[in-house]
């Protein structure tokens, strides 16, 4: 017996479908505002529930936060029960990290670093040049589970202060992640206290395509005040765009956006969460 042909197209759109799936995934990037500030009505244990169903909402694979400290993580980790976690603080005292969370049934671990953003990025809490603080990139390599692939994932928080220390910083990171990562596809989610145009991004981004910007990709040009993610806590959208997914060529942009997303009036932090989905691209 012959099997009908419009059975024939379903199984097609289905595989295919099944396919597209294993190749998309999902990132998002949230300064989470540090633990300890003194931020009144806004302070940590009065929206630290807002921040984990944020988070939850756009549900993603992977997850950058910056100005972590241990406790928020812990306490994120718990209401994130499916992602694994690494998080490593920038001083040996504790401090702030860049906390990386993964989706665990999807991800399976097979390697873990930091670097230090100074001019010895192997020497714990090291800082150099004009920075404030010392500043850090961690990073995890991940083996997908549902199509097999590797991909490089590294979250970081450039300096707020340091001018200098931004720009080389930068440099530091484009060339370094791409040794670190090797031909594996990457993404970088992060905080980096500089706008559009500024040298620190263009030292990043460079003119070989070698790093893209996932929001800009998707949004060519520039949207004056309507594209901030900090925002000091205020429900508007104007601000400077200073947090960012970048990835390498070795994904296809769906979709980035700034996330918005408040409740009774109060927003999750002082900064927006900016997200994006991508997919691999084809293997050559």
């Amino acid at each position: 017996m012959k099997t009908p042909r419009f059975l024939w197209i379903l199984l097609f759109l289905f595989t295919c479908s099944t396919i597209s799936e294993a190749e998309e995934l999902s990132a998002m990037s949230f300064n989470i505002r540090y633990g300890k500030a003194k931020d009144g009505d806004n302070a940590w244990p009065h929206r630290k529930e807002l921040v984990a169903e944020t988070i939850q909402r756009f549900s993603p694979d992977l997850l950058g936060l910056q100005e972590s400290l241990d406790f928020q993580v812990d306490f994120l980790a718990k209401q994130l029960p499916e992602f694994e976690v690494y998080s490593v603080p920038r001083t040996p005292d504790g401090g702030e990290s860049c906390a990386i969370f993964f989706r665990k049934s999807r991800f399976e671990k097979l390697d873990e670093g930091t670097f230090w953003l100074s001019e010895t990025p192997d020497q714990v809490a090291s800082k150099s040049w004009d920075s404030s603080l010392p500043r850090i990139v961690s990073w995890v390599r991940l083996q997908d589970r549902k199509n097999d692939r590797e991909l490089f994932f590294a979250n970081t928080h450039f300096d707020h202060r340091g001018t200098i220390a931004r720009e080389m910083s930068a440099k530091l990171i484009r060339k370094r992640l791409p040794e670190l990562a090797g031909s594996t596809p990457f993404l970088l989610t992060g905080d980096f206290n500089c706008i559009d145009g500024s040298p620190p991004q263009e030292a990043l981004l460079g003119d070989d395509g070698k790093f893209l910007d996932t929001y800009r990709e998707i949004h060519p040009e520039i949207a004056a005040g309507k594209e901030g993610t900090f925002t000091g806590f205020q429900a508007t959208d104007n601000g400077k765009r200073i947090d960012w997914i970048l990835c390498s060529p070795g994904f296809t942009i769906e979709s980035a956006a700034i996330d918005r997303f408040r409740k009774n009036g109060r927003v999750p932090s002082d900064h927006y969460p900016v997200t994006t989905v991508l997919r691999f691209a084809e293997k050559k």
